[in-house]
C-alpha cells in the first residue's frame, strides 16, 4: 500500500495545493536591481539549484516505506545536480522515440515499473518565515512530482514544461528546512507529452524560492492596442493582488511608472486599486515592436516593498484580406522549430545556451521560432523580446502515439482528459502573456483534433484576443474525416506540404480563406534541405502564404564515448533503448555543439532580407529589393567584387541604401566590361552591417548574390597534339607512351589500368562508372527503390572493346558496356570512346541509355582512385562548401583551393557529402604538385574524399568510418538533388537525374600544377 495517493494515473488530479498560474516575473527590492534583470540579485529570490541528494528506484513501488517518515533521511543517497536529467548522470537509459509511446497505450495507465527519483536538500531560513509569504517554484519537472517540506506532504503537480508554484510558508521554520521531491518518470500526463525527442526525466529546469509581501501583486496582464493609423497606442494593465482579507476598493496602493525606449518617463501615477483592477494610459507616436524593431517600453510597478519591472512591446497582430499583418504590414515568418536540447545536459538549457541559439538564428536571417512542442524556459521569451523574434508559443501537448492505437483523436475527444488539455493551455498563456514576441498561441502538436482542443481555443480567445490561434493537427486529412469543425483556428497550418499542393490545391480551396503557415517544412536532416529556394519563391509569390518553420534547429545528439574513449554523438538505439527511431533526432540545421550545417547557410541566403536582380549587366544596373517589413536598408552597405576566372580584379562599396521596406530601387555599380573577352567575369554583390549590433559585428554579411557578366565567349585556342604517341599491344592491354606519360588500357575491361606522368603514378586500379551515392537522410524514402533495382551493387559488363582510330598523335578506343545487378535486366547501357593525344590528354565521350521504368539515378559519373598523398584540391565551381543542384544558394562560383580532408562534411550519420555542383574544372594533386586536371565539356558535379560511397553507406557514426590514405574522385555528369524527403515531399522532378539518354564528355590531363596556367589549358582545343 503506497503512503501517497496514486495521482499519476488519475487525469482528474493535475495539481494538488498548487497556486493558480500567473505571469512570470521576479520582484526586486529596488528599481536599480530590477533594471539589471538578473534575478539572482533580488533579495526576494533564492535559487535552490545546485547539488541535491538523490536516489533512483527502478519503480515507485520499490521506494522504501522509510522514505515517507518525517525524518526523510538521505543516508546512503547519491548526489546529483539540479537542474538535470537523471539519464544524463547514469540512471536509467536515455530513450529516443518519435511517434511511438515507450509503454503500452492504455490511458491513463502507465507501467508498474515506473522509475522514481528522490531528491532531497536542506535550505536555511534566517528570519521568521511568517514575515513573508514564501513560494517554492519548479519551472520544469518531467513528468510529475510529489513535494514534502520538513516531512509534511505539501502537494503534487504535473505538466513537464510549465511552472508549478507552491505557497510553503505554513510548512517552514526558522533555521534549517528540508525539501524532499519524488519525481516519477511516467504519469497519465505522459500520454500528452509524446513529442519527437529524447525521453528524459527529473528536475530539469530551475528551482527557487520567492519571498513576497503578505499583500502583493499576484498577477498582471499588459494589453496593448493601436489605432487605425498604427501610431497611437492604448495600454491597459490588469492587476490582481494576493490578499484574502482585502474586501474594500482602494485597499492597494500602486505606483506605476512607464519609460519609453530611451528611458524617458512617459507615465507616472500612484493609484488606489481594488483586488482585481486595471489602469490605462495612451502613447502618441508609439515605438512599435516587431522582430526588426524590438522596441521595448518599461512598466515599473511599485507596491509595498516590491518593485516589479516588466518590459513590454506595442504590437498588433491581425489578419487583413487573408494575410497576416503585424502593425499594419504583411509579414513572412522565416522560422525554425526549436526543441530544448543540449548535447551534455539533455533538456537542460542554461541561459547562455539559449542566447547562443538565438544569436546564431539572428545571424542567419531567421525571424521566427515555434517552440516545438512545449513552452520554453521563461527567459527564452525575454531574450526573444529583446533580440526580435516572432514566436509561436506551443502548449506542452502531443498525443502522436495514439495513432498506432487506431484512433488519432482518441484523447482529444476523451472528456476525462478535457481538463488536462485545457490546463496545459491556461498555464502557458498565463505565464507568457506579457511577452510581445508571441504572435500566436498553439494548441499543441499532432494530437488529433476534437472538443478538448476547441475548449482550449475558446478559453484562449476569451483570455487574449490579441494573438492568433494556431494548431496544425486539425488540418490533417485523417483528422478532417473525423472532425472538420476547425473554425476556432485563425490560420491554416500543415506540415511538409508540397509546393504543388500549396499552389494548386490550398490556394484554390473555395471555402478556405485563412492565411497559411508551414509549421514544419524542409526537413533539415543530414545533407539538406534542398528545396528551400523553391518554397520561398512560392511564399513570396502569394501573400496568403505566410512563411514557415524549418524542421528543425539542432541535431539532438548526446555526447558520449565508445568503450575505447572515442567521443561521438549518440542517437536512438545507441543505448539499446527500445523502442527507438534511430537517427531521426539528428535532423537539425546545426550540429549539437551549434556548428552550422551547410543547410543553415543555405537557409540564410534563401530567406535573406535583400533581393538582388540584374537589370542590365552590361551597364551595371541592378534592382535591389528591400524584403524587410519595417526598416529601410540604411543599416547595410552594398559591397561588390568582380572576379576574372575566380581571381579578384575590382571591388567597391556603396554606402547609401535608403530603400524603404517592400520597395525596390535600381542602382548602378560603376564597373566597366573588358574590351575583349579574355576570361570569365563574375560579380558578387554582398550586404554587410554598417555598425555593430547586439548579435553581430560591423562588416557581418547578411546576404549576397552573384552574376556572370556578359563579356562574350572566350576564344578557344587550337592546339595540335605532339606526334609522340607510341602504341604497343600485348593481346590483353595496350600501352600508350608519349613525351612524358605512360598509360595502359585494358582491352578486357575497356578502361585505363594505369595513368603515369613523369614516372608518377596517378591512379590506383581501374576507373569505373557508377550511379551509387551513399544515401543521404533525405534519400531514405528512395533508398529502398534504389536497392530494389540494384543501384547499390551494379556490375559493369563489357560487350566490346576495339581500337577505332590510330594516328601519329592520337589513339581512340571504343567500349560498349552495360551496368546491372544480379538477376535483373541492366539498368543502363553505354558506348564510351576514350581518346589519348600526344599531349597526354585523355578525352572521354560517353553516350548512355537508361532503361525505361526505373527510379531516378542518384548520380552518374566516373569514379577513380588517386594514390596516397593526393590531398591538394583546386576547382572552379560552386563553393567554398558543398553544393548540389538544389542546394547551392549559399555558395558562389569561383576558384577555390582546399584539401580532400577539408571537403568532407562530417554528418553525424555518414552519407553523401562534400560534392560541388556546377564545377567546370577540378585539379587534384599531391604535395609535389603532380596530379590530374579534370575539365568538363559541360558543368559537372565533383567530389574528392577519403571515403568510398560504400564506406559511408555502411557506417552508422563518423567514428565507424575508416579514413583511406587514397583519394576517391567522382566526376559526375549529374548528381540528383538532396531535397527534404526524410519527412517532406519527394524530390522535385527537375532535380532528379531521370534522363533516359544523355552524353557525358570529359577531358583528363596529367599536370604538374606549378608549371601550368590552368586558364590557358581550359581554353585549349586539342587536335
Amino acid at each position: 500500500m503506497l503512503p501517497v495517493k496514486k495521482y499519476w494515473e488519475d487525469p482528474s488530479v493535475l495539481h494538488v495545493n498548487c497556486e493558480k498560474p500567473r505571469a512570470y516575473f521576479i520582484p526586486y527590492e529596488s528599481y536599480e536591481n530590477a533594471l539589471k534583470g538578473v534575478r539572482g540579485t533580488s533579495e526576494y529570490f533564492r535559487s535552490l539549484n545546485g547539488i541535491w541528494h538523490f536516489k533512483y528506484y527502478p519503480s515507485v513501488y520499490d521506494v522504501e516505506d522509510g522514505f515517507y517518515n518525517e525524518d526523510f533521511s538521505c543516508e546512503g543517497y547519491d548526489r546529483i545536480p539540479v537542474p538535470s536529467n537523471w539519464q544524463m548522470h547514469g540512471y536509467d537509459t536515455p530513450n529516443y522515440t518519435n511517434v511511438n509511446y515507450p509503454f503500452p497505450c492504455d490511458p491513463p495507465y502507465v507501467p508498474n515499473e515506473n522509475p522514481a527519483g528522490i531528491y532531497i536538500r536542506d535550505f536555511y531560513i534566517d528570519k521568521n518565515p511568517d514575515e513573508k509569504d514564501v513560494y517554492l517554484l519548479f519551472e520544469g519537472v518531467n513528468s510529475c512530482f510529489y513535494l514534502w517540506i520538513n516531512g509534511v506532504e505539501v502537494g503534487y503537480s504535473q505538466v513537464s514544461h510549465m511552472t508549478s508554484e507552491f505557497l510553503i510558508t505554513p510548512y517552514l521554520k526558522q533555521g534549517t528546512n528540508r525539501i524532499a521531491v519524488m519525481v516519477l518518470k511516467w504519469c497519465d500526463g505522459s500520454y500528452l507529452e509524446d513529442q519527437d525527442m529524447w525521453r528524459h526525466s527529473g528536475i530539469f529546469r530551475d528551482v527557487y524560492l520567492l519571498y513576497r509581501d503578505k499583500a502583493h501583486i499576484r498577477d498582471f496582464f499588459i494589453r496593448t492596442d493601436l489605432d487605425k493609423n498604427y501610431t497611437k497606442a492604448t495600454v491597459t494593465c490588469e492587476i490582481e493582488f494576493s490578499a484574502p482579507d482585502a474586501l474594500n476598493p482602494g485597499d492597494f496602493t500602486v505606483r506605476a511608472i512607464v519609460k519609453d525606449i530611451h528611458g524617458n518617463d512617459i507615465f507616472d501615477r500612484t493609484m488606489s486599486l481594488s483586488q482585481k483592477d486595471s489602469f490605462e494610459f495612451e502613447i502618441d507616436n508609439a515605438y512599435l515592436w516587431s522582430a526588426e524593431t524590438p522596441n521595448l517600453y518599461q512598466l515599473v510597478l511599485c507596491h509595498g516593498n516590491e518593485v516589479i519591472l516588466q518590459k513590454f512591446g506595442i504590437i498588433k497582430t491581425e489578419i487583413i484580406d487573408s494575410v497576416i499583418h503585424i502593425n499594419g504590414k504583411p509579414v513572412k515568418f522565416k522560422g525554425v522549430n526549436r526543441h530544448d536540447s543540449h548535447p551534455e545536459l539533455g533538456h537542460v538549457t542554461p541561459p547562455d545556451h539559449i542566447k547562443r541559439d538565438l544569436i546564431l538564428m539572428k545571424r542567419h536571417n531567421i525571424n521566427a521560432i515555434r517552440t516545438s512542442h512545449y513552452p520554453n524556459d521563461p527567459r527564452f521569451l525575454e531574450y526573444c523580446n529583446e533580440l526580435g523574434f516572432y514566436v509561436i508559443d506551443e502548449a506542452d501537448l502531443e498525443t502522436h502515439g495514439v495513432r498506432h492505437a487506431g484512433d488519432f483523436c482518441m484523447l482529444s475527444k476523451d472528456p476525462s482528459f478535457a481538463e488536462a488539455f485545457l490546463d496545459r493551455m491556461q498555464r502557458m498563456v498565463e505565464r507568457d502573456k506579457n511577452n510581445p514576441c508571441i504572435v500566436m498561441w498553439s494548441l499543441g502538436n499532432e494530437s488529433g483534433f476534437g472538443p478538448n482542443h476547441r475548449k482550449m481555443a475558446e478559453w484562449t480567445k476569451s483570455r487574449d484576443k490579441s494573438r492568433l490561434i494556431h494548431y496544425e493537427g486539425a488540418f490533417n486529412e485523417e483528422v478532417l474525416k473525423a472532425d472538420s469543425d476547425n473554425s476556432c483556428l485563425d490560420v491554416y497550418s500543415n506540415m511538409y506540404a508540397s509546393i504543388d499542393w500549396l499552389e494548386n490545391t490550398f490556394l484554390k480551396m473555395e471555402n478556405e480563406k485563412r492565411p497559411h503557415i508551414l509549421c514544419e517544412y524542409s526537413h533539415a536532416m543530414g545533407n539538406g534541405p534542398g528545396d528551400l529556394k523553391d518554397y520561398w519563391d512560392l511564399i513570396y509569390k502569394y501573400p496568403r502564404l505566410s512563411g514557415g518553420f524549418v524542421w528543425e534547429w539542432t541535431d539532438h545528439g548526446i555526447k558520449t564515448q565508445t568503450p575505447d574513449g572515442i567521443t561521438y554523438y549518440a542517437y536512438g538505439g545507441d543505448f539499446n533503448d527500445e523502442p527507438n527511431d534511430g537517427n531521426f533526432c539528428i535532423d537539425g540545421l546545426v550540429y549539437p555543439d551549434r556548428t552550422p550545417h551547410t543547410g543553415l547557410l543555405e537557409l540564410k541566403n534563401v530567406i535573406a532580407p535583400v533581393r538582388t536582380e540584374a537589370v542590365n549587366l552590361a551597364s551595371g544596373e541592378f534592382r535591389i529589393t528591400n524584403l524587410y517589413d519595417f526598416i529601410d536598408l540604411s543599416h547595410l552597405c552594398l559591397n561588390w567584387v568582380i572576379e576574372k576566372n575566380g581571381i579578384r580584379i575590382d571591388s567597391g562599396t556603396i554606402y547609401d541604401l535608403n530603400i524603404a521596406p517592400h520597395q525596390s530601387e535600381i542602382i548602378r555599380i560603376p564597373y566597366e566590361l573588358p574590351e575583349r573577352s579574355d576570361g570569365r567575369y563574375f560579380i558578387r554583390i554582398f550586404y554587410t552591417l554598417k555598425e555593430d549590433t547586439v548579435w553581430a559585428k560591423k562588416g557581418y554579411e547578411i546576404a549576397f548574390a552573384q552574376f556572370e557578366l556578359p563579356t562574350g565567349s572566350v576564344k578557344k585556342i587550337t592546339v595540335i597534339a605532339p606526334p609522340f604517341v607510341n602504341i604497343s599491344k600485348n593481346g590483353k592491354s595496350v600501352k600508350i607512351t608519349g613525351r612524358n606519360f605512360e598509360y595502359e588500357f585494358s582491352l578486357a575491361d575497356g578502361c585505363f589500368t594505369r595513368i603515369s606522368s613523369a614516372g608518377m603514378e596517378l591512379i590506383c586500379g581501374k576507373p569505373s562508372f557508377t550511379v551509387w551515392r551513399a544515401p543521404t537522410d533525405n534519400d531514405r524514402n528512395e533508398k529502398s527503390n534504389w536497392i530494389r533495382n540494384g543501384y547499390d551493387r551494379l556490375k559493369t559488363h563489357i560487350y566490346t572493346v576495339e581500337i577505332i582510330k590510330e594516328t601519329e598523335n592520337s589513339v581512340s578506343f571504343k567500349t560498349t558496356y552495360s551496368m546491372g545487378a544480379y538477376s535483373m535486366k541492366p539498368v543502363l547501357k553505354g558506348t564510351v570512346i576514350w581518346t589519348v593525344y600526344g599531349s597526354g590528354d585523355i578525352f572521354l565521350d560517353n553516350a548512355v541509355e537508361v532503361r525505361e521504368g526505373l527510379p531516378f539515378l542518384p548520380r552518374y559519373g566516373l569514379k577513380l582512385v588517386m594514390p596516397k598523398g593526393s590531398e591538394y584540391v583546386e576547382f572552379f565551381g560552386y563553393g567554398p562548401h558543398e553544393s548540389y543542384i538544389d542546394k547551392h544558394r549559399s555558395t558562389y562560383k569561383s576558384r577555390f583551393a582546399t584539401t580532400v580532408t577539408e571537403m568532407h562534411e562530417n554528418y553525424l550519420y555518414p552519407q553523401e557529402n562534400g560534392s560541388h555542383y556546377g564545377t567546370e574544372w577540378a585539379l587534384i594533386a599531391n604535395a609535389l604538385g603532380f596530379g590530374l586536371l579534370f575539365i568538363g565539356m559541360n558543368e559537372f558535379s565533383f567530389n574528392a574524399s577519403h571515403y568510398t560511397p560504400e564506406n559511408l553507406t555502411e557506417a552508422g557514426h563518423p567514428h565507424e568510418l575508416t579514413k583511406l590514405p587514397e583519394t576517391i574522385v567522382h566526376i559526375d555528369y549529374k548528381m540528383s538533388g538532396v531535397g527534404s524527403n526524410s519527412c517532406g515531399p519527394r524530390l522535385l522532378p527537375k532535380y532528379q537525374l531521370n534522363e533516359r539518354e544523355f552524353e557525358f564528355k570529359l577531358r583528363i590531363k596529367p599536370v604538374f600544377r606549378h608549371d601550368i596556367v590552368i586558364d590557358d589549358i581550359i581554353r585549349e582545343q586539342i587536335e
